[in-house]
This record gives C-alpha cells, structure tokens and sequence, in this order.
C-alpha cells in the first residue's frame, strides 16, 4: 500500500456512511467536497402542500421562446394545473397569450409561488423583491444553486424551495410522471392483483 510522503497535506473525510479516509487536501476531490451543499430545503410533503395551498404563481424569467424551460414549465402549468399565472420579464409583452409583467412589483396580485429562472447570482435581488410585495414562497428552478441566498431568505421569512421543478414537482404530485414510471401510486413493491 503507497504512503503518503511529508509533502503532501492529507485531509481526513467523513463519509456519510460513518467511514473515514485521507485525501490529497488539493485534490479536485477535496475541493468537491468542502463546497458540499448544507442548506436542505422543505421535505417532498412540505413542497406538496405548497402546490396544493398555492392559487397564483409568478414566473420569474419566463421566456417567449419555446425552445426555453421557463416556456416549457409555464405551458405545462397553464395546461395541467389550475393556478392563475403571471409572467415577469422586462423584455417580453406578450407569452402564451398573457400579458407580461416588467417586475413582480408590477403584479396585479401579491402570488402565492415566486417561480425563478434567473441565474444564481440573480436570486437574492428576486428575494428582496419577493419580500417586498408581500410574497411567501420563492421556488427556484431545477439547476439554480445559491445556498447563500436560501439561508437569507429564509431568515426574512420566506418558504424556499431550490433546484427543483415546479413543473417535475406538480407532475409527480398529481400522477402526471407515472408514463414513465414514477409516481405509479403503489406503496408497496409487491405487485398488486388483478
């Protein structure tokens, strides 16, 4: 087994599963895992009952362009989902037929989920602006990582849901996923008779 030589600075990891080992302290593993995720959002039944308690969604970032996820994620709510839905995007006027919104501050109704398609770096701005409005809940789309900003907006108040989708969330729910094979509705592993 090779050893370690005095010029190397070791690091000792704690794996999850109560395991240790020693690891070059510069390796692109140890920078991996010293930026490891600590912020843990709002439990699978938690997000269910947003979804479930929520009438009106703003779609911040939503896009025009159906070539876009924001796109996606909002003909996808407006078909399958009963919320009332407001676009915010300074640069659109019109999406899937609605008028859009320059700023959630432009929004005729305080919503009930602040849905984010910004960049990370975007998200604390979006918080504060959410909070300012009156807003309870920001959800942050699937792939958007700033644990700084969830830990913020949670100590102002705010519900945070990150790096999930609404649209994978409702569908999961509400059985829209089962085609594929998730959310079949059975409980237990053993195949039920018929």
């Amino acid at each position: 087994m090779p050893t370690a030589t005095a010029d190397v600075d070791l690091e000792t990891v704690h794996l999850t599963n109560g395991l240790t080992c020693d690891i070059p302290a510069s390796s692109p593993l140890a920078k991996l895992l010293k930026s490891k995720r600590t912020w843990v959002g709002p439990s699978a039944q938690d997000r269910l009952k947003i979804l479930q308690k929520a009438k009106t969604v703003a779609i911040v970032g939503a896009s025009p362009n159906p070539a876009r996820s924001s796109f996606f994620v909002a003909t996808y709510l407006k078909q399958s989902s009963d919320y009332e839905l407001y676009f915010v995007n300074p640069n659109a006027d019109e999406i899937l037929g609605q008028k859009v919104y320059k700023s959630l501050a432009d929004l005729p109704v305080v919503p009930d989920i602040v849905d984010v398609f910004r960049k990370g770096s975007d998200i604390p701005q979006v918080m504060d602006e959410a909070l300012a409005i009156g807003a309870k809940t920001v959800w942050v789309q699937l792939g958007i990582w700033n644990e700084e900003a969830a830990y913020y907006g949670e100590s102002k108040g705010l519900t945070v849901v990150m790096d999930r989708c609404i649209k994978v969330e409702h569908a999961r729910f509400h059985g829209g996923l089962h085609l594929l094979g998730f959310d079949t509705g059975q409980i237990t592993a053993r195949k039920t008779l018929r």
